[in-house]
């Protein structure tokens, strides 16, 4: 059953509704996670709870020019300007770039923010990055191919595009806990809010301002990457601590990718 939503329209309104609900992912990092990349010492994520690698990242930061790509929320990019990177966070929700902007003023840092799609990156030329950190943020845009492509053609050659997506597992299952706390599989890869709630469901989930899901097959997930033009060099696995699915499977991918 197709709805016509305006997903990205939606999903701006949804995430500025949880940053005053005060959503873990809105939270901005303290002063004291700031003082410590200053001084060289740092730990982000693309994923929940286990750190990014750090020989992911190029030796040194200073002079990097970062896109943090669908980003916000203060809490990776502070961290990579204070590390010495020319930072520019790109997100769907404008209360998530005033999270970087605050946390900017507050420690008299240098963050670019822009509002905009993921899968458009027409904001920006050509070869225009050295490396784009993309946390877990995919699952709330219906098709994530252009979002590869794009990565693709802004960055320069050598590269980087750091990602993390939920493996599609995490669909099977449903959504919510209450649905998860009975592992029965109850919907297709791949998943769509706009396809798998009753009319009556997927009003009430609106009207609570729950950003809509997606979740995207492997095939576009990973194979999209390379299709795209990239060449995978690194992977890694973490869980969601609140889902009962990560008791027996892992709930998300990271890779590490090279533009040739």
């Amino acid at each position: 059953m197709k709805r016509k939503i305006n997903v990205r329209e939606y999903n701006r309104f949804a995430w500025d509704r949880q940053v005053e609900a005060g959503n873990k992912f809105t939270v901005p990092v303290g002063p004291e996670v700031v003082a410590a990349a200053r001084r060289g010492e740092f730990a982000v994520l693309l994923t929940e709870t286990r750190p990014v690698p750090r020989d992911w990242f190029p030796a040194s930061f200073e002079g990097l020019d970062l896109l943090g790509l669908a980003c916000g929320g203060g809490q990776q990019g502070p961290v990579f300007a204070a590390l010495g990177a020319n930072v520019t966070i790109f997100d769907n929700s404008p209360a998530q770039l005033e999270r970087d902007r605050q946390v900017a003023e507050r420690e008299g840092l240098t963050i670019r923010t822009v509002e905009g799609d993921m899968r458009d990156l027409s904001a920006f030329a050509n070869e225009t990055f050295d490396l784009v950190f993309h946390p877990v943020s995919n699952v709330f845009c219906p098709e994530v191919r252009p979002v590869w492509r794009e990565a693709y053609r802004v960055l320069r050659r050598g590269g980087l595009l750091l990602a993390g997506f939920a493996n599609p597992i995490y669909y099977l299952f449903g959504t919510t806990l209450e649905e998860q706390r009975r592992l029965r599989v109850r919907y297709a890869i791949p998943y769509s809010d706009l396809e798998s709630f009753s009319e009556e469901e997927l009003q009430a989930y609106m009207d609570e301002g729950t950003p809509l899901e997606f979740g995207h097959s492997l095939t576009d997930l990973i194979g999209g990457q390379t299709d795209a033009g990239f060449h995978i060099t690194g992977f890694y696995e973490d869980i969601c601590p609140d889902s009962p699915i990560s008791k027996y499977h892992p709930t998300y991918i990271a890779t590490r990718a090279v533009k040739p």
